[in-house]
């Protein structure tokens, strides 16, 4: 069978003959295609990333898709225009090409019958990569995400894993209207039962994207999308580190410099400028907002004494909010000076003119950096 057919992966043996809803879902499943086992499927030859390389990081998450799915006949990638378009940003250019049109599908535009036919996929042994065009139009699709897809495993007592992967561009800098520069990752990082990651490199983009379709658990994978022409290295050889590890992306000792996505690059050039005035930041890289693995950032907190957070997204009731309250609850007597935050401000999205100004930068990083290194 080639990989433009379609594959059933294996059902987990349960008893749900009596069952009206997952009798529903198998339906379904079954209209996709006959069954195989997916090592007995003789897959086209497709060209993988074998030697390191420099690469974009859209390209980056586009090689870690081809490498998922030619790894795992199971995995299955969903989306509006990511057939022969590629997607708006062309990060799934050519996988259907590569793989068919049976595992790479175009929807309708709506979300919320995207994500509810990933779930359905996903309670019968598939893998579903979904993509959301743009940040701001995954609210159609915010009821299956928290009321089902985040609840599933949980309701079934831990016996029906959800291994869904929801895409998400996600951020400013692109000048475009309000819903195309949207920062939603608060809202799931808050829900239990996802989780939700940021990478900022173009080799994390690379293995995260892969390490979140082994996920047993749903994972919202935001994309800095402002960065996805922003190039770097990408080691195919090994994963640079585990999905949810927080990494020091610059030594210091002066201040910690906290964020995720897009702002590390940000929060990179205000400890280029500081360093160049006497004052040495370390950045450090969250990688994943929930959960959160706060033992590198602890570490750096007890070393400098000072803490500065950084987000795109409003500041109230934020993943930058939780990272301050956590620090100051698990390192209050490390700390030299109260925790700051920088961040958008708690506004809705302006027009794309005003977005330099809501959007914070490197100046107004450097301005918190100030007022903790003055208290």
């Amino acid at each position: 069978m080639s990989t433009e057919q379609s594959v059933q992966a294996p059902r987990q043996a349960q008893d749900s003959a009596a069952d009206p809803v997952a009798e529903s879902v198998e339906r379904a499943a079954q209209r996709i295609g006959p069954v195989a086992e997916p090592a007995s499927v003789e897959a086209t030859p497709v060209n993988l990333l074998t030697e390191r390389t420099t690469l974009p990081i859209a390209r980056a998450i586009n090689e870690g898709l081809r490498a998922a799915m030619a790894a795992d006949e199971r995995v299955i990638l969903m989306g509006e225009d990511i057939g022969p378009l590629g997607g708006v940003f062309r990060v799934t250019d050519r996988l259907q090409a590569d793989f068919g049109s049976a595992r790479v599908l175009d929807t309708p535009l709506a979300e919320a019958g995207i994500i509810g036919s990933a779930i359905g996929l996903a309670m019968n042994g598939y893998r579903p990569v979904c993509e959301i065009q743009f940040d701001g139009f995954i609210f159609p699709g915010f009821n299956q995400i928290v009321t089902q897809l985040a609840k599933i495993t949980s309701r079934h007592d831990g016996k029906v894993p959800m291994p869904v992967v929801i895409r998400v561009p996600y951020g400013g800098h692109i000048g475009a209207v309000e819903h195309h520069q949207e920062s939603p990752e608060a809202y799931f990082a808050h829900t239990p039962g996802l989780r939700v990651v940021a990478p900022s490199t173009a080799n994390d983009a690379y293995w995260m994207i892969q390490q979140a379709i082994q996920s047993p658990d749903p994972v919202l994978f935001f994309e800095p999308k402002a960065k996805y022409w922003q190039k770097g290295e990408v080691d195919p050889a090994a994963a640079s580190a585990p999905l949810h590890a927080t990494r020091i992306a610059r030594t210091g000792s002066d201040v910690t410099v906290v964020g995720y996505g897009a702002m590390v690059t940000t929060l990179l050039q205000a400890a280029e400028i500081a360093g160049g005035e006497g004052t040495s930041l370390e950045v450090v890289d969250l990688r994943s907002v929930s959960p959160i693995d706060y033992e590198p950032l602890l570490a750096s907190v007890r070393k400098t004494g000072r803490l500065v957070v950084a987000q795109e997204a409003q500041g109230g009731a934020s993943v930058g909010s939780e990272i301050a309250a956590h620090v100051a609850e698990e390192a209050f007597y490390s700390l030299q000076a109260p925790v700051l935050r920088v961040s958008g401000y708690d506004v809705p999205f302006p027009p794309a003119k005003l977005e330099g100004v809501y959007l914070p930068d490197a100046d107004r990083v450097l301005e918190a950096v100030d007022r903790t290194m003055h208290y």
